[in-house]
């Protein structure tokens, strides 16, 4: 028998049971965009793969997506700025109150990458990013609240958070008004129902709209998985701009029903039915079309940059040669792969180009970084014809055995 709402626990501890503390369809069934969970010992024994010290060089480059948020707490002001920063600005920052965050940091470091497999009871297109951050003593983003769901990951040092769970709990839901004298959308009340300090490998779940407040408790990073969730404005918007984009420029308004009009200054209901029809008529009512915009769409949203192709490519013959030499090829970290079925077979969708290839194909394909030898050797020719289109567009790069 399922339990009552408010019989779930808010706090479980995952040392016997990795990562959730339960299993991945409990999660998925109790709280999943449901209500916040608590999972100490998610990561035991967990040590940090990035230090302050990187996060901070990686704020400094231009390529990188930074941003750095202090507190007055005097006059109750925040300051934000966004990078890239100088070196010679960390410095200066003192030892308390303010936080660096940096998005897409699995894109640039691989050990920050190689945790995203213990996330795969979640498709792996719906995974944003991991966001790391480093706070210094009492630094903090402000009460407030996300729009999407995210996995807070303890990685090093402590980090007291609040959150307002009361919708959870079956109470009135918060209040999410913000305040409108800082650049960021802080929530201007706050009535916190749990509180809690993680340490490292402890990680804090948080459905959408929940309120939460977290504040450094010593100098600490944090890990933010964050999922993608697209707002259905962004999702019409574009649709509609493909559905415009395919139009047959002969469908057209048409009104081959006309009538002598009462007023000929009105737009009648008989015009509003016309006009409906015409929108209808660029309705995608072909679920594999409809399958692949979408497809298009979720690989291409929220990218962390854009891959350009290389300025030289070896040929087919040079690249099957190289790869039975023990090279590989390694996908662009910001390059992103999915696949549905279509028909009979399937379409891999890598950054929004599609590739028609056997299920098999486009499983392999979209489920591995590398491709060495061996594996290559196990694609069809329209999984190899996928690979050097791929290469050519910039999605792979080829390593030799000495390559890092």
């Amino acid at each position: 028998m399922t339990p009552r709402k408010h019989e779930f626990p808010f706090e479980v501890d995952a040392t016997h049971a990795p990562l959730l503390g339960m299993t991945p369809e409990v999660f998925l069934r109790d709280y999943w965009q449901k209500r916040p969970l608590l999972i100490r010992n998610a990561f035991p024994d967990f040590v940090s793969p990035i230090a302050p010290e990187d996060l901070a060089g990686l704020a400094c480059e231009e390529a990188a997506l930074s941003r750095l948020i202090a507190h007055d707490r005097a006059e109750n002001q925040w300051m934000v700025r966004h990078g890239p920063f100088e070196e010679t600005l960390f410095p200066q920052l003192g030892d308390h109150d303010w936080t660096l965050l940096v998005q897409d940091v699995d894109k640039w470091d691989a050990d920050v990458a190689a945790l995203l497999p213990a996330f795969s009871f979640l498709p792996r297109w719906r995974i944003d990013d991991v966001m790391v951050s480093f706070a210094a003593t009492g630094g903090s983003v402000g009460a407030h609240v996300d729009q999407y769901d995210v996995f807070l990951l303890q990685a090093h040092g402590h980090r007291r958070w609040q959150i307002d769970a009361s919708a959870a709990m079956g109470k009135a839901a918060p209040s999410v008004e913000f305040r409108n004298d800082v650049d960021i959308k802080l929530l201007r009340d706050f009535d916190p129902t749990h509180d809690w300090v993680l340490g490292p490998g402890d990680m804090l779940y948080l459905p959408p709209g929940v309120p939460h407040h977290g504040v450094a408790e010593d100098p600490c990073l944090t890990f933010s998985i964050g999922m993608r969730a697209p707002s259905a404005a962004e999702l019409l918007g574009d649709f509609v701009d493909t559905l415009a984009a395919d139009a047959d420029d002969a469908l057209r308004y048409a009104d081959p029903d006309l009538e002598v009009p009462a007023d000929p200054n009105e737009i009648d209901a008989a015009a509003m039915d016309r006009v409906v029809a015409a929108l209808n008529a660029l309705r995608m009512n072909d679920p594999d079309r409809l399958g692949d915009w979408f497809a298009r769409f979720a690989t291409l949203y929220r990218a962390a940059g854009e891959v350009a192709p290389p300025d030289a490519v070896p040929s087919r013959i040079e690249l099957e040669w190289d790869l039975g030499q023990g090279a590989r090829l390694q996908r662009h970290p910001f390059s992103r792969a999915a696949w549905r079925r279509a028909g009979k077979g399937a379409r891999l969708f890598v950054s929004g180009l599609g590739f028609a290839l056997s299920v098999r194909d486009a499983q392999r394909l979209a489920a591995t970084d590398a491709i060495d030898g061996p594996l290559y050797t196990t694609l069809s020719q329209a999984g190899r014809d996928a690979v050097f289109a791929l290469l050519q567009a910039g999605h792979y790069q080829m390593l030799a055995d000495e390559d890092e």
